[in-house]
């Protein structure tokens, strides 16, 4: 594939439909750029990037059903070749890192102009990796250390993509966004015993026995915004 902006694919995903829209709309706006889809939902998303194989991903970082980390993680392992770029508000280190570990190729705040989205998928384009000027060269230079002292060491800090399934991280979001074991039980097509049975495991692992523990950690793990 050329490296120059030419006949790029792109899927929005975005679960605000006015801030989805303007994302549209600029996308549309540069030359050799085409949408194929777009979509608010992460769930949703994963289907809808599996079936149309697009070049880039503009994923937002809270969405709903699964948030942009899980989604992007599971692009990343199922098509490697297309490039995720992520949308946030928040130059926050952990979610560049955790954005960055998942295997992301930019990460763009959303106040960023044109020129700016221009220049990132033309940099993941390159296969070059792309962060928004306003995140410091140093959240950078330390997550390279962050990584390379995990190496060195042969060992990482746990955090909820290493201790839960992905199937586990799902139903972990869904309780912290209110959920009933019901609603999950059908979103997810599963019986409302092996839900239970996913949270007591669950609660197991994290070593938290109520809901309100379980909200708390996936706030602080940022599965939910």
């Amino acid at each position: 594939m050329a490296k120059d902006i030419k006949n790029i694919s792109i899927v929005i995903v975005e679960d605000h439909t006015i801030v989805r829209q303007g994302i549209k709309a600029l996308v549309e706006s540069i030359e050799g750029i085409k949408v194929l889809a777009e979509t608010g939902d992460g769930r949703e998303a994963l289907d809808v990037i599996f079936k149309s194989k697009p070049h880039v991903v503009l994923l937002d970082i809270a969405i709903p059903g699964l948030n942009g980390i899980e989604v992007a993680s599971r692009i990343k392992k199922e098509h490697p070749h297309i490039k995720v770029i992520m949308l946030s508000m928040h130059a926050n280190e952990e979610y560049i890192f955790q954005s960055l570990r998942v295997g992301v190729s930019g990460y763009l705040l959303k106040d960023s102009g044109i020129e700016e989205l221009e220049m990132a998928i033309k940099s993941v384009m390159r296969n070059e990796i792309y962060l928004s000027p306003p995140i410091s060269k140093q959240v950078v230079m330390d997550y390279i250390k962050r990584i390379e002292a995990m190496e060195k060491e042969k060992k990482v800090d746990k955090n909820v993509f290493e201790v839960l399934t992905p199937r586990q991280r799902e139903i972990l979001q869904l309780i912290a966004e209110g959920h009933t074991t019901k609603e999950i039980s059908k979103k997810l097509n599963i019986s409302v015993n092996i839900m239970d049975a996913h949270r007591t495991q669950i609660m197991e692992i994290l070593d938290i026995h109520n809901v309100a523990g379980l909200v708390r950690y996936a706030i602080k793990a940022k599965l939910v915004d």
